[in-house]
């Protein structure tokens, strides 16, 4: 497992849309500019693959850009969380 794990880049695979890892300084500006908490955005563990890949760490947010067929490209957030397992 860990073998396939080394030799296939997830995030390389035409499925798995950008993830980048936004500053504290953005991640401010994102929970100012909708009011919200980081506990009010959707979840990711930090055992997810992708989060593997970028290294994120639990407490950091993930601004996810996805082809839209409507706008060319939509953005979503995620929080990673730590998992309990």
């Amino acid at each position: 497992m860990v073998i396939k794990e080394v030799l296939f880049d997830i995030m390389n695979h035409d499925l798995v849309p950008l993830h980048q890892i936004i500053s504290e300084k953005e991640k401010t500006d994102l929970l100012k500019k909708y009011k919200i908490e980081s506990n009010q955005i959707p979840k990711i563990f930090d055992t997810d693959p992708v989060c593997i890949s970028i290294g994120a760490k639990p407490g950091q947010i993930l601004k996810i850009k996805r082809k839209s067929h409507t706008a060319e490209e939509s953005f979503s957030y995620r929080f990673v969380v730590e998992s309990s397992v």
